[in-house]
């Protein structure tokens, strides 16, 4: 997915501020269900950050067109684990590793049954 940084995302010297490549690789993610004419709500549950290991190379700044990729490392029982990379062109500029847990609506962990497992094996790279 691509985006372009905007002013919002900037501090006052136009750097992406730190927690917008949070941001990023949320709409990245949810771009990937809405490409597909999906929600990433689901009809038993969704998913929660559980854990997050960001790692920042290089600023991108205003103006700057970046390209996020998504892919798929680890399905667990009840969790799944991707590396989402941002570049600018060929730069890796920031890479993120989340573990996202499946709940019910109500908040409680719950095992991913095999018709979400498919789905998410056909939904990212892996």
């Amino acid at each position: 997915m691509q985006i372009r940084v905007y002013y919002e995302d900037t501090d006052t010297g136009g750097v992406v501020y730190h927690s917008n490549y949070l941001n990023f690789c949320e709409r990245a993610r949810s771009d990937i269900f809405f490409q597909k004419g999906l929600l990433p709500i689901l009809a038993c549950g969704h998913f929660v950050a559980k854990k997050i290991v960001a790692e920042y190379f290089l600023s991108a700044k205003l103006g700057d067109l970046l390209d996020v990729k998504s892919k798929l490392l680890q399905m667990n029982g009840a969790s799944f684990v991707l590396l989402q990379s941002v570049y600018r062109e060929s730069e890796k500029i920031f890479e993120l590793t989340i573990t996202l847990a499946y709940v019910t609506f109500e908040g409680k962990p719950q095992k991913i049954d095999a018709q979400t497992r498919e789905l998410f094996l056909s939904l990212f790279e892996v």
